[in-house]
C-alpha cells in the first residue's frame, strides 16, 4: 500500500451554457486541461497509466477514452468514465487515489468535463418520436411519486432548516464578491489556450442584495440568483504514487475520501453526512482545516451544510464559488479539489472538499499540503 498525491491542479474557466466555451467539444476541452497538468508536472504522456473522467451529459460512450487518444497518451490507457451525478469529478480523483493506494498504478489523470452547452437531446421511455416532450431530468430514484425536482429538493431543504431567502441572497451576493476580489489569482489555476478561451470565469459579477431580492422566485425561496447556472468546463489533478511525487516540490496529499448516500428526497444535506465521516475517519475537527470548498448548486446546500458541521464561514470558498463560476455538473467536484489544491499551497494544512449529487449521493475528500509554496 501506498500513499497518493496530487501533483498538479488545473482547470478551464467556467462560462454559462452557450458562453465563450461553446466552441470547444468536451473531449477538446478535457484533453486541453489535462495536458497542462502534465506541463505542469513536467511528465510526458507516455507516463500516464489511466485517465479517469467524470461526466454526465456527453453523447461519447467513453469520453475519457476519447480525451486519451486526442491527448495521444499511449494506447494501453483504457480511460474510465463514470456518472455520480455532480460528484462525479471529486469520485473519479478517489477512483484515481484508490487505483495509486493498490499499486495498480503510479500516475492517473483524474477529473471532470460537462458541456451543457453540447448536452445532447434526450426524451421520456418510449417518448422518443415526441419531440415536444423533452428530458430535462433523468430519474434519481425508481419511483417517480418519489422523485423530486432539484429545485423543489432545495426549497425543501430551506423549509426544513429554517433557511430564509434573505441568507440564501446573502451567500450568492458574497460569492459573486470573493469570486471579483480574487479574480487575478484565480487566473492562475485556470488554462488559457488562445482568444477562444477566457482566462477568468465569465458569469462572476457584483451582486447586490437589492438586486437579489428584485428577482422573482423559481419555488418558494429559490430564484435564479441563488441558485447555480448551467455551465461549460473541465478540471484535471494529476495523481502519483508517493515514490513519484518524491520528485515533485509540492505535492498535495489525498489524505481521505468518502462517498455516502443519503435521503433521496433531500439531496442536499447528504454532505452534512460526508464531512462527517472523513473528518472523523482522518480525526480532525472543523477547527483543524484552513481551508474548504463547498459546492453551491444553491445557496441553502452550503448554508446548511456549512451550518451543520460547524465549518467556519470564513475559510469556506475563500475565491468565491459555483455561484459565482456556474455549474458544469460532471467536472464540479473536479473544479472543487483544483481550488482546493491551490488554495493549499497558500497556507500549510488540511483541506475539505465536499458536493452533494443528486438521488442523496454526496461525496467528500480531505487533503494537505505539509508547506506552503
Amino acid at each position: 500500500m501506498t500513499g497518493s498525491y496530487i501533483l498538479a491542479a488545473a482547470r478551464s474557466a467556467v462560462t454559462p451554457r452557450n458562453g465563450a466555451l461553446a466552441a470547444w467539444k468536451p473531449h477538446e476541452l478535457g484533453a486541453l486541461v489535462a495536458l497542462d497538468c502534465l506541463h505542469q508536472a513536467n511528465l510526458p504522456p507516455e507516463s500516464v497509466d489511466e485517465l479517469i473522467l467524470g461526466n454526465i451529459l456527453a453523447i461519447e460512450g467513453n469520453l475519457a477514452r476519447i480525451i486519451s487518444l486526442a491527448m495521444n497518451l499511449d494506447p494501453r490507457v483504457a480511460g474510465l468514465t463514470i456518472d455520480r451525478q455532480c460528484a462525479s469529478g471529486l469520485d473519479a480523483i478517489l477512483l484515481a487515489d484508490a487505483l495509486i493506494r493498490s499499486g495498480r498504478a503510479n500516475l492517473v489523470l483524474a477529473g471532470g468535463v460537462e458541456s451543457y452547452t453540447h448536452r445532447p437531446a434526450s426524451f421520456p421511455y418510449g417518448e422518443a418520436i415526441n419531440p415536444a416532450r423533452p428530458c430535462l431530468q433523468p430519474p434519481f430514484t425508481p419511483w417517480p411519486d418519489a422523485d423530486p425536482d432539484m429545485i423543489a429538493a432545495a426549497d425543501a431543504l430551506a423549509r426544513q432548516f429554517s433557511i430564509t431567502r434573505a441568507a440564501q441572497d446573502d451567500w450568492a451576493c458574497e460569492s459573486h464578491r470573493k469570486a471579483c476580489a480574487r479574480r487575478d489569482h484565480l487566473m492562475d489555476e485556470i488554462t488559457s489556450h488562445d482568444d477562444t478561451m477566457p482566462a477568468v470565469d465569465t458569469h462572476a459579477g457584483r451582486i447586490s442584495a437589492g438586486l437579489a431580492a428584485r428577482v422573482r422566485p423559481i419555488l418558494g425561496s429559490i430564484t435564479a440568483a441563488n441558485t447555480a447556472i448551467e455551465a461549460d468546463g473541465a478540471a484535471f489533478c494529476l495523481i502519483a504514487s508517493e515514490q513519484l511525487a518524491r520528485t515533485t516540490a509540492e505535492p498535495v496529499r489525498i489524505v481521505h475520501g468518502a462517498t455516502i448516500g443519503g435521503h433521496h428526497d433531500l439531496p442536499g444535506q447528504a454532505p452534512i453526512q460526508a464531512i462527517r465521516t472523513v473528518l472523523d475517519h482522518t480525526h480532525l475537527t472543523p477547527h483543524a482545516l484552513t481551508c474548504a470548498e463547498i459546492m453551491e448548486a444553491f445557496a441553502v446546500q452550503a448554508l446548511v451544510n456549512v451550518r451543520e458541521t460547524g465549518l467556519d464561514p470564513s475559510i469556506v470558498n475563500r475565491g468565491g464559488g459555483a455561484l459565482a463560476r456556474g455549474h458544469p455538473a460532471g467536472a464540479s467536484g473536479a473544479i472543487l479539489a483544483v481550488r482546493l489544491v491551490h488554495e493549499l499551497r497558500n497556507r500549510a494544512g488540511y483541506g475539505l472538499a465536499a458536493i452533494a449529487a443528486a438521488g442523496g449521493l454526496a461525496t467528500g475528500v480531505i487533503l494537505e499540503s505539509p508547506r506552503t509554496g
